[in-house]
This record gives structure tokens, C-alpha cells and sequence, in this order.
């Protein structure tokens, strides 16, 4: 499971799922040392972590002060009750968007200052295929033809100041008809854009890292070809 924290990645491992050595410059045995702000420092391992543990890191992430942790790997003693205590801290909200494919180009949604891929909240009564789908859609403009799920990302956000959770299911997309494509302003959507692999790079630098994370579990998939 990856989590987006303040744009912060965290991944949360089983105890006996295996870290690479390499991904990190700083570990953490949380069951031997106290976890301070001071030692989240670039790329950090925790492990052995418990509930508490994982709680108290969520508030370093949380707190307004400028952190110097880009990445976060998590190794929990108890990965089904970090579960129960997600689900019982935040509110969950699913969605569901897609990475859209014309040929070699995909498609970039501009909003709040960010680039971005359309994904949207899933209704009552809908499937996340068919929300995704919808989404896009409506954000864009153009139809589409659904492919293979890419991957589910976890982001948390504040709202009405209760905690929120969301669920995103991402799929690749085929356009099927693009004529009358054009922004979504009801969305704060300011530009939709067809971009080579090249201009997408560029467009994550200005991005969200769980965009980021979308497009490179993409080009992770069998069969897709890197260009």
C-alpha cells in the first residue's frame, strides 16, 4: 500500500516483506529507538512499527513545519490493524481517473496550478471502471475505450476539518474520439494537453508525487513499451 502524505510517498510494508538497501540513506528500528522529526531525514526506513508508531509518524507528516523526507517505507509488526486504524482515523473516499493514450502522446489535465491526470469521486451505485471512465469523460471531453487497472493510490487531505482518505483506481485508457476535447471550467480545469512521454516528465516536475507514482507504475505494466 503507498500512501501520499502531504505529497510525501509512503509505502507500508508487511514485517516480513524485503526492503531494498539501496531506496534508503537512514533506517529506523522502532522498536529499539524513538522516532524524532531530526531523523526523517531524504529516504527513511521504520521498521518493526506499531500502531502508535505509525500514528506519531503521521503527525510529523501532518505538522506545517518544512520537513526534509521525500520518501517514507514503513514496516508494520501488524499490517491488518494499521488497516482498522486507517479506516478508523480518516474517512474514505473512493475514485477512480485514467492515463488516456492517443498513439505515443497522453493526456494532462492543468488545474490549481498543477498538471495533472482527470479522476473524479466515485458515485453511488458505480463500479471504479465506470467511474473513471465518467470522469475523464466529463473533465475532458472526449470518449474513451477502458484498459487494464494501472494501480490504486492513498492520498489524505483535510476537509471541513474532518480527515479524509482517498481511494484512487487508476486505468489505462484508450481515446476513442477527441474532436470536440476542451477543459472542464465547472472543475477549475484550465488546459487539457496530448504530451510525448518527454513532456510529461517535464509536466511531473510541476506535479503531485501520486501522479508521478501513476505514470511510473505505467510504464512498469507487461506489455507497455518504453519509448
Amino acid at each position: 500500500m503507498i500512501l501520499f502524505v502531504n505529497d510525501i510517498p509512503v509505502r507500508l510494508l508487511k514485517a516480513d516483506e524485503v526492503v531494498d538497501s539501496g531506496s534508503v540513506n537512514f533506517t529506523i528500528d522502532a522498536a529499539k529507538e524513538p522516532i524524532t522529526p531530526a531523523k526523517l531525514i531524504h529516504h527513511v526506513w521504520v521498521k518493526r512499527a506499531s500502531t502508535d508508531h505509525f500514528d506519531e509518524l503521521l503527525g510529523f507528516l501532518n505538522s506545517k513545519t518544512p520537513t526534509n523526507l521525500f520518501s517514507l517505507i514503513v514496516s508494520v509488526n501488524d499490517y491488518d490493524a494499521i488497516k482498522e486504524f486507517l479506516r478508523g482515523k480518516f474517512k474514505i473516499v473512493k475514485a477512480a481517473g485514467g492515463l488516456v493514450r492517443k498513439k505515443e502522446k497522453f493526456l494532462m489535465i492543468y488545474r490549481m496550478k498543477k498538471w495533472d491526470l482527470p479522476k473524479g469521486k466515485q458515485e453511488r451505485g458505480e463500479k471504479s471502471k465506470q467511474t473513471a471512465v465518467r470522469e475523464v469523460e466529463e473533465e475532458c471531453n472526449v470518449s474513451v475505450k477502458l484498459g487494464k487497472k494501472i494501480c490504486t493510490t492513498w492520498h489524505t487531505y483535510t476537509m471541513n476539518k474532518s480527515a479524509m482518505l482517498k481511494k484512487t483506481r487508476w486505468y489505462v485508457m484508450d481515446v476513442a474520439d477527441d474532436a470536440k476535447m476542451k477543459p472542464q471550467a465547472q472543475e477549475d480545469i484550465e488546459e487539457v494537453r496530448w504530451m510525448n512521454r518527454k513532456e510529461v516528465y517535464h509536466a511531473l516536475e510541476h506535479s503531485y508525487k501520486s501522479i508521478s507514482h501513476v505514470v511510473e507504475q505505467y510504464y512498469g505494466m507487461k506489455g507497455v513499451k518504453s519509448k
